[in-house]
């Protein structure tokens, strides 16, 4: 079973997600901001092989939470949700590597076939 540890600042979001990816078969750890969720890297990091963030968040930002986690965590694979994913990260950080970007709103669907997607490679 894959760990995600989900970062969102939006209760409502952050809810749904953990309930419909854990019933996809995913074991979600999920926290409000990027600070808790660096917190939970640096206490655990290795146990998770997803970050999945949003990138508008206060305190830290997903993508300098991605930043900070790849540091700690060089193989954890990421993947943002968000609405700001084309005016945050540009066409060329999309997509790439053990990076995600997924842009909100999105169906349950593709959000899983995208983390199946992204762990496998």
């Amino acid at each position: 079973m894959s760990h995600i540890l989900l970062a969102e600042d939006d209760a409502s979001m952050r809810h749904f997600l953990t309930v419909a990816l854990e019933r996809a078969g995913y074991a979600v750890q999920a926290c409000e901001d990027g600070l808790e969720a660096l917190r939970m890297i640096e206490d655990g990091g290795n146990s998770y092989d997803l970050l999945l963030a949003d990138i508008v968040m206060p305190g830290m930002d997903g993508i300098e939470l991605a930043r900070k986690a790849a540091e700690l965590c060089p193989g954890l694979k990421v993947m943002f949700i968000t609405g700001f994913a084309a005016v945050a990260m540009g066409q060329q950080a999309q997509n790439h590597g053990n990076t995600r970007v997924l842009s909100k709103p999105f169906h349950l669907k593709e959000l899983v076939n995208q983390i199946d997607q992204l762990l496998v490679a």
